[in-house]
C-alpha cells in the first residue's frame, strides 16, 4: 500500500496542510487564513478555537482533493511560528494565545535592559530579551494581568496546541523551546536560575514535557479523528519551531549552510555545530540531537507586501480574479518593469517594529510626484530584501560563512524576489521544489520519527530537490550596494522621529 505523510505548518496568518508521498512530491495542499485580533494597540492575538478549526478544514480538504485513504498517512508532523505564547488553564481549556508579532512587552524589554537584567539573562539563552519572546510575555502578564497568569495550566507553542488537539498529550520540543528563551542553550536544559532572572521560577509547574522534533508524542485520537477525518491512532511527532522546518524542507541540512524565509518574519539561519556567543546575533536555537541553528529574525519580510496589497492593491485584486491568477503575479509583471536607479524611492519594512528600534515604524522616503505604484511596489520589494541582508551581515559578522542560501516562504514563489536577493546579498539563491517548504520539514521529520528512512539525510535525499537556482547579475550589486548604504543611513536617521513619535503617542 502506498504510504504519504501529512505535514502541518502554522503561521502568524495561515495555517497549512499538505500531503507529500515518499519521494516528497506535493499531493495535496490546502491553506485557511486564521485570523489575528488586534485588543489593544500592540497586542497581537488570535482565537485558539478558530485556529483549531481552520486547521481541521484544511486537513479534511486535503483528504478530499487527494481522495487518498486516511490509513496510507502514516504519520503527521506539525511546525508553527515560535515564541508568542500559547496558554491552556488548569482545566486544559484555551486560555489566550499571543502572536510572535506582539509588542506589549516593549516597555518591560526597555526597563530590564536599563536595570542589566537583559546581560544576565543573555548568558544562558544566548538571545537576551525582546518583547514578542515567550518569557517576557509570560513575565509582561504576572505584572499586568495577573487574572489570565494565574489561571495558566499549560504554557507552550502554536504547533504544541495543535498537537494537544491531535492527540491530547501536552508537550513541547527542544527547538520551540531554545527559540524562546528559556532554556540554557548550552546544556540544553530548563535553568532555574533563568527563570528567577525572569521573575518566573513557578514555570517549572506549567512548562509541559520535552521531545525532539523527530520523537513520536502520541497518535491522532477518536475525537480529533472524526473532525479531520485522519485515522485514528495516526502517529503523530512532537513537531518544530518552523525555522528548523524551513531549513529542512529547504533541503539545508549540513553545517555551514545557509537557509533563508522570506515569510511574515524574516529568517536568515545557519546551521552550526556549537552555539555562538555574540550578543550581536539575534538568538540561537536548538536544530537536532546535537546542531544548532543560530538565526537572525525580525518580522520585517514578506508581510509588508501582504499590507500593501490588501490596502492599496484593490483594482489588481479585481483584476487577478477575472484573469484567474494571484494578485501577486501581477505585483510581479510591476516590479519586473522597473530598472535599477538612484530615483527610485525607499521603504523601510517595519511594520511590526525593528530588532534594533523599539519604536521602529514603516515608511515610504523619497517618493516623488512622478512615482507610481509600480515603484513603490519596487521599494517593498527592495526594503524586504535589505532587511534580510542586514541580518546576513549580522552573521557574517559573528564569524559565519555565507557562500549560498536557499530561499523559502512566499518571497520564493516570485521569481522577480528571488533575484532580487540573488543579486543584494551577492550569492546564489537555491529554491527547492514545492512551494509548502515548511510543511514539507515537518513531513521529513515524521518521516524519521516513524522509520520510513534511517535518519534526517537519507530522507531529503529522497524527498528533496532544487527547482531552480538564481545568480547574482554582478553589473546591479555597485547600485544595489550604495542603495543599501542609503537604507542604513534612513534607519539611523528616523530612530529619534520613532522615539519622538512614541513620547507623542504616550
Amino acid at each position: 500500500m502506498q504510504q504519504y505523510l501529512l505535514g502541518l505548518d502554522n503561521g502568524n496568518t495561515m495555517t497549512k496542510a499538505a500531503l507529500f508521498d515518499l519521494s516528497g512530491r506535493e499531493i495535496a495542499v490546502c491553506s485557511e487564513p486564521v485570523s489575528t485580533l488586534y485588543p489593544q494597540p500592540g497586542h497581537s492575538e488570535r482565537d485558539m478555537q478558530e485556529l483549531w478549526s481552520q486547521s481541521c478544514k484544511a486537513i479534511r480538504a486535503v483528504l478530499k482533493s487527494s481522495a487518498i485513504n486516511p490509513e496510507q498517512i502514516a504519520a503527521l508532523g506539525c511546525s508553527g511560528h515560535g515564541n508568542g505564547v500559547y496558554l491552556l488553564d488548569k482545566q486544559r481549556q484555551p486560555l489566550k494565545a499571543i502572536q510572535s508579532l506582539d509588542s506589549r512587552a516593549t516597555d518591560l524589554v526597555d526597563e530590564w535592559q536599563r536595570q542589566g537584567l537583559g546581560e544576565q539573562i543573555y548568558d544562558y539563552n544566548l538571545q537576551g530579551i525582546w518583547p514578542a519572546q515567550t518569557a517576557m510575555l509570560l513575565a509582561w502578564l504576572k505584572r499586568n494581568d495577573r487574572a489570565t497568569y494565574d489561571q495558566i495550566g499549560t504554557a507552550f507553542f502554536c504547533k504544541d496546541y495543535i498537537n494537544y488537539c491531535l492527540t491530547g498529550q501536552l508537550c513541547c520540543d527542544y527547538s520551540d523551546i531554545s527559540g524562546a528563551g528559556l532554556m540554557h542553550i548550552s546544556s540544553r536544559e530548563i535553568e532555574p536560575r533563568l527563570l528567577e532572572l525572569y521573575g518566573l521560577s513557578e514555570a517549572l509547574s506549567y512548562l509541559p514535557k520535552l521531545f525532539y522534533s523527530t520523537d513520536i508524542i502520541g497518535q491522532v485520537t477518536e475525537v480529533a479523528a472524526t473532525i479531520t477525518g485522519l485515522k485514528p491512532g495516526t502517529p503523530v511527532i512532537a513537531g518544530m519551531f518552523d525555522v528548523v522546518a524551513g531549513a529542512l524542507g529547504s533541503a539545508v541540512n549540513s553545517t555551514g549552510e545557509g537557509s533563508l524565509i522570506a515569510g511574515t518574519w524574516s529568517i536568515n539561519q545557519l546551521i552550526v555545530d556549537q552555539p555562538v556567543n555574540n550578543p550581536q546575533v539575534f538568538m540561537n536555537c536548538i536544530f537536532d540531537q546535537q546542531r544548532y541553528l543560530l538565526l537572525e529574525s525580525s518580522a520585517t519580510s514578506a508581510t509588508n507586501l501582504e499590507w500593501f496589497v490588501r490596502e492599496f492593491c484593490q483594482r489588481e485584486q479585481e483584476r487577478a480574479t477575472e484573469l484567474g491568477c494571484s494578485v501577486f503575479d501581477l505585483c510581479n509583471e510591476k516590479v519586473a518593469g522597473i530598472e535599477l536607479s538612484a530615483d527610485l524611492p525607499f521603504y523601510l519594512p517595519f511594520l511590526h517594529g525593528c530588532n534594533d528600534h523599539q519604536n521602529a515604524r514603516a515608511g515610504f522616503h523619497g517618493v516623488a510626484a512622478w512615482h507610481t505604484q509600480a515603484h513603490l511596489l519596487h521599494a517593498v520589494y527592495e526594503g524586504v530584501v535589505f532587511a534580510h541582508l542586514s541580518h546576513v551581515n549580522k552573521l557574517i559578522g559573528a564569524g559565519a560563512p555565507f557562500n549560498s542560501a536557499a530561499l523559502a516562504g512566499g518571497g520564493a514563489n516570485s521569481e522577480v524576489w528571488s533575484q532580487m536577493f540573488a543579486d543584494v546579498l551577492n550569492v546564489p539563491i537555491k529554491i527547492s521544489t514545492g512551494r509548502e517548504i515548511g510543511a514539507k520539514g515537518a513531513a521529513l521529520c515524521a518521516a524519521v520519527g516513524v522509520n520510513l528512512f534511517p535518519e534526517m539525510s537519507s530522507a531529503i535525499t529522497a524527498m528533496c530537490s532544487i527547482d531552480k537556482i538564481y545568480t547574482p547579475n554582478p553589473a546591479l550589486l555597485p547600485g544595489y550596494q550604495k542603495r543599501y548604504q542609503h537604507y542604513q543611513r534612513l534607519v539611523c536617521l528616523m530612530s529619534e522621529a520613532w522615539r519622538l513619535h512614541a513620547v507623542l503617542e504616550d
